[in-house]
């Protein structure tokens, strides 16, 4: 049995008489006291060392089961049930936060007023953010650890419509894909076996020529093994493989792609020309000892995600229809994502400053998001994928960006003088679903600057992100 949750909400677990279900009026979970023992080993589990994947918290009288920033799918411990994070978002958050005292940022009871059916959620498309960062060049460049799945735990039977990570796959496998039909097919040598006529070609093989010619009577003919440089190598059939399955999946599960499934169809066809004379026969040997060219460096990424998607469909591709599926668990790093859709943005709507976009600027153990090096635009930029800065301000966020400000390195790279005592201007970008802005041009957000009234020269920023 399943526990939903939406992205940073929490529940309460209470250990009273007979199991209930999950209510939706309180928020909480009253559990069977026969199983207090199991879900008081429960413990949190991290991301990485900025985001968890939940938090879980004993309190007085109770438990506290807590969403963060990932969305994902997930063992509570040895309680036989698990936890499933939706890409969901409640912009009640925002209006809340302004209710609360900023000088208690700990204080979470006013998250208690807010209702499931609250007609504010907005189910994030993460796939349509997904595909607009492998769209650009230089936000694709930068994808790393957004996913960690635990290949190594029991999988999860959940419905094909609650799956989140195989679609996130094939999104990223098929524009991975995009990438080396667009740059080039790479060439390599493969051997080759066959029976030629009045010939000799490479090397005999001796014990298929008999059985298939000294038997037979066929004295002409001699089965041969030879090495021939082209397109139909092990790593092009493995690409062939996985395609056939990200093709069958999309078209049998289009509810799954939502506003992205048409662009979906495109890159399929797209490819699909390109393998047209390639086998799509592999052995596992063949696959172990490729070499791995650093010219064609897309075909590491789309070998991992391909064996990753045949996976999860245990090799079978019957199983890309199936109504209900065995996933195992994963976690999907969504401040992560966050901060490449911004800088994807912010490179596609400024394409002749693009080079003066730095993307994770790093300097003396510390990672700026975006710093904007334009002479008339120098800008220190902090993604926050947090809604609160809608209707106020996280001090903690805003002493980290202005922070960066002080780095001499920082200073540096913006050519500003030893003598110059002059204030780089700070930004923090936050997801705002009403209000947001989506073209994030330099003159665009200039003008949609809103000044933090208790700091000099630090600003915040809505971004509207696709929903569905």
């Amino acid at each position: 049995m399943g526990i939903r949750l939406y992205e940073h909400k929490s529940i309460s677990i209470r250990f009273i008489g007979d199991e209930k279900q999950q209510s939706e009026k309180d928020g909480g979970l009253t559990i069977d006291h026969s199983q207090f023992q199991l879900f008081q080993a429960v413990v949190s589990k991290r991301f990485n060392t900025s985001t968890h994947c939940f938090v879980y918290k004993r309190k007085e009288s109770d438990f506290e089961l807590k969403a963060d920033y990932c969305i994902g799918l997930d063992w509570l411990g040895k309680t036989g049930r698990y936890l499933y994070v939706e890409p969901k978002i409640n912009s009640k958050y925002a209006q809340l936060f302004n209710q609360k005292s900023e000088s208690d940022p700990e204080d979470d009871n006013w998250r208690t007023s807010l209702k499931t059916n609250d007609n504010s959620v907005f189910e994030l498309d993460y796939l349509r953010m997904l595909l607009q960062v492998t769209s650009i060049s230089e936000s694709n460049e930068e994808i790393k650890d957004l996913v960690q799945i635990d290949w190594l735990s029991q999988p999860i039977r959940i419905n094909q419509k609650d799956d989140r990570l195989t679609p996130f796959l094939i999104v990223r496998f098929l524009q991975i894909l995009k990438n080396i039909v667009r740059k080039g097919l790479k060439k390599n040598y493969y051997k080759v076996k066959e029976n030629l006529n009045n010939r000799v070609k490479g090397k005999i093989l001796v014990g298929q020529h008999i059985k298939q010619n000294i038997f037979k009577n066929r004295f002409t003919a001699t089965f041969c093994e030879y090495q021939q440089f082209g397109y139909d190598h092990a790593e092009n059939r493995f690409l062939k493989k996985v395609l056939q399955f990200a093709t069958s999946y999309v078209e049998n599960n289009n509810d799954l792609f939502g506003s992205t499934y048409h662009d979906m169809l495109h890159t399929i066809d797209f490819c699909r020309s390109a393998f047209e004379l390639i086998s799509d026969k592999v052995s596992d040997y063949e696959l172990k000892h490729i070499k791995h060219n650093p010219f064609y460096k897309e075909y590491d990424d789309a070998l991992i995600i391909g064996n990753y998607i045949l996976k999860l469909f245990a090799y079978n591709i019957t199983q890309t229809s199936n109504k209900e599926i065995a996933t195992p668990p994963f976690w999907i790093d969504m401040p992560r994502l966050f901060e490449l859709y911004v800088y994807s943005q912010m490179v596609a709507a400024n394409p002749i400053d693009c080079k003066q976009i730095h993307f994770q600027f790093k300097t003396y153990g510390n990672a700026l998001d975006i710093l904007v090096s334009k002479s008339n635009f120098q800008m220190i930029i902090d993604a926050k994928y947090k809604l609160h800065y809608e209707s106020g301000q996280i001090h903690e966020d805003i002493r980290q960006v202005s922070g960066y400000s002080r780095l001499k390195k920082v200073r540096e790279k913006l050519e500003m003088k030893n003598d110059d005592d002059s204030h780089i201007n700070c930004l923090i970008i936050y997801p705002n679903m009403k209000d947001g802005i989506v073209n994030l041009s330099f003159e665009n957000i200039r003008a949609n600057l809103k000044e933090l009234p208790a700091y000099y020269k630090v600003y915040k920023l809505g971004v509207k992100l696709p929903f569905i």
